[in-house]
């Protein structure tokens, strides 16, 4: 006897994809995030560790991301004032999901394209 498909159950594993899709969603937020858990600080630093991103899109990006609880926005009362971009303590609960995606997205290139992480570190030179 075929199981019934159960919409409920259908609903409550798409709900909490959906969540979190709404908060990493798009091309840059979780690429700022891997790039603010590398050190990146200032605005500056973190544009020019991600190419193609534009400072508009960062700072629309950063801003969500705080919102989110995701980023922390220091200002340095110092002349000149400097602001700083930090992951948070909740930024680590990512870590795990950034690193299946890197190993899905390394494993796929490889299937796709029969290219390992070695010639992406060559072609990026």
């Amino acid at each position: 006897m075929e199981k019934q498909h159960n919409h409920k159950d259908c609903m409550q594993a798409l709900k909490p994809v959906q969540d979190t899709l709404d908060v990493i969603n798009g091309k840059w937020k979780l690429q700022i995030i891997i790039s603010l858990n590398h050190g990146n600080k200032r605005f500056t630093e973190i544009e020019r560790s991600i190419p193609k991103l534009t400072s508009k899109v960062l700072a629309k990006e950063l801003k969500e991301l705080e919102q989110n609880g995701l980023v922390e926005r220091i200002v340095r009362d110092s002349y000149p004032v400097s602001i700083e971009y930090l992951p948070t303590e909740y930024t680590k609960t990512l870590h795990p999901v950034v690193e299946s995606l890197k190993n899905w997205g390394t494993n796929h290139r490889q299937h796709i394209f029969g290219t390992g992480v070695e010639e992406i570190k060559d072609s990026e030179s």
